[in-house]
This record gives structure tokens, sequence and C-alpha cells, in this order.
């Protein structure tokens, strides 16, 4: 039998930037092609911001419109809660300056740091805080300006990161419609398989080793891949589980969009055929903590999602961490 939920989405929004780079502009500037980068990873475009186009300004626009979906003030959010690892600064918190740049003079306001599982994080965090903290109006932001991070010399990495934000509001649940269950996990003895080397404690940037590009992404693709999918399966199996729930009474699977094997490995194991799979990595590349929220309001959008549909949503990222959730729309 379903868990009745306590926290339900009512509203939510996306943001890109406007510039498209395609597998073609990436052949002018890295040893690559289109047809190797189709065929190891499903993408073939992404959307990359522009010198000096922050995380802040996706933010604003994907809450926003969340907001505007919802038909709630910015001054009714009491909590801001913003999953990334691609901050306008080190501090303060991104999440505080979308605050101010959205009128949200009610609201506490935080990042959370989890890569691509940040959003589902913060949706477990949201619950709480709701649950405990005595929250009501909760604004959820999963966004990242990964281009920032990326070296574009790295063939195996810089062909799989876009830009974007995605957000939802969230409120209390009056009936059986909402968040039904949420699972995060982590792993650290894995952080060394993808991870981000520089500008931190460990790290600093220095003059003799500025040129080093520590500040740029690492990652073991194929240890990346194995863990991924396992973890990513298991995830969405205590999800389930915690809702008394089956696979097969989903009506959508959104699966982190990070590689198409990897979601098409995630499907199989589940039998989910390719219609109740979301997928829009081949237009977004991989978005990392805002690739699920993005999806989300696209697939409300074009009714893939529509009121009765049940969602089981998984993620999976560095750290290792992965996440899951089932929401009842």
């Amino acid at each position: 039998m379903k868990q009745k939920p306590t926290m339900e989405i009512l509203g939510t929004g996306r943001a890109v930037p406007d510039r498209i780079l395609t597998n073609k502009d990436l052949e002018q500037i890295v040893d690559t092609s289109d047809e190797w980068i189709i065929t190891r990873t499903g993408i073939r475009e992404r959307h990359i911001a522009n010198p000096g186009e922050p995380l802040s300004t996706l933010v604003v626009k994907a809450a926003e419109r969340a907001l505007t979906d919802a038909g709630v003030a910015p001054e009714e959010i009491d909590l801001i809660i913003l999953g990334t690892v691609t901050g306008d600064s080190k501090f303060p918190a991104t999440a505080c300056v979308v605050q101010e740049l959205i009128g949200a003079v009610n609201a506490a306001a935080f990042d959370i740091s989890a890569a691509c599982s940040g959003f589902l994080y913060g949706m477990q965090i949201a619950e709480s805080m709701m649950l405990h903290g005595g929250y009501r109006r909760i604004l959820l932001v999963g966004g990242e300006v990964l281009s920032s991070m990326v070296n574009w010399q790295d063939r195996d990495t810089c062909v799989l990161f876009g830009d974007g934000a995605g957000a939802v509001v969230l409120g209390p649940s009056h009936g059986e419609k909402g968040i039904l269950s949420t699972y995060i996990k982590s792993d650290g003895s894995f952080r060394n398989l993808l991870y981000s080397p520089g500008c931190g404690s460990l790290n600093p940037p220095t003059p003799e080793n500025v040129g080093q590009m520590l500040h740029t992404i690492r990652m073991e693709g194929r240890e990346v891949f194995r863990h991924a999918v396992t973890s990513m399966s298991d995830a969405l199996n205590q999800a389930l589980d915690k809702a008394g729930l089956q696979a097969d009474d989903l009506s959508l699977l959104i699966p982190h969009q990070a590689n198409l094997r990897i979601i098409e490995a995630v499907g199989k194991r589940f039998h989910a055929p390719a219609d109740k799979v979301y997928v829009n990595v081949d237009r977004y590349g991989n978005t990392s903590a805002a690739s699920i929220p993005i999806a989300i309001d696209e697939a409300r959008e074009t009714g893939r999602i529509s009121s009765g549909s049940l969602v089981g949503m998984v993620t999976f990222g560095a750290g290792f961490t992965w996440a899951a959730a089932i929401v009842q729309f």
C-alpha cells in the first residue's frame, strides 16, 4: 500500500543558456567526432553559458518560472535549497544570492554539495525540514555551470557536460499526491574516480599550479559507468520498497541524464519499456544536479507527466553519491 505523502510539488521551472554547442562544434575544438560522441554517450548537443553568465542567472530564471507555475509569491518562500558544485563563488552560498534576486525576503537559504545527486539529496532534506522544522513553502533547485570546470582538451569529459537549472516549489500535501519516498546514499571510498582536485583547501590556486588545470573534472569513465548502474538500480529499489510499490507501478522513470547507455542499462534492469523512460540527454548533455528537475519540468510541459502520474527519479554522482525518489503527481 502506498505511503501517504507529507510534501508535494506545487510548481516547476527550468532554464538553460541560449548558446548551443553541438558535436560538430566540438569537432573544431578537440579530437573527436559526432559519431564517436553519439555512439558512446547519446549526446548530440548541450547548452553552454556565455562568459560572465553565472549560475545564479539560470537559477533565478528557473525559480521564477516555478513560482509562477505554483502561484506562490517570492515572499511566501521560507526556505531555499540549491544543489550545485558550481556556485557563483566559494561563498556566500549561491542560494543567498538567489534569495535576494527573487525577493524571497522571508527565507533561509543554503547550498548543498552532492554533485549530480544534489537535487534528490535536497528533496530528502526539504521533506525533513518541512516535517520537523515547520517550513511550508520550499524552493528546491538543482543548477550547474559545469562548462566552468571542463577541460576542453580532454575529449573523454568535455563532450559530456552542459549547463542549466531546474526548480520545484514544494508545499505540504493534503491528499494522496506528493513525495511518497526518498532514499540517499554515498560511498567516499570511490571519491577519486570522479572529482575536481583543485581550488579547495587541499590544492588552493598558486602561481605554481595555476596552469595544471586542477579546477577541471577528472573521471574514470568505465568505473563510473559500472558503479552508476548498480547504485542507481539499488537506490530505485530502496525507494520503491519504502513507498510499498513495484517498478511496474511507475508511469514514468526519470534517470539522471548522464549517458544514454547508463539510462538504458538502468531501464533494462527494471524491465521498463522505452516509452516509460525519460530521455533528454541528447539535447542537454549531463547537467549534473539540474538534470532531474529540468526533466520534470519538460515532462510536465510535454504531457509525459500529468495528474495521477507516478514517477520514479534516480541519480548518481561524484562522491560517490546516489539517490532516488518516488513522486505521485
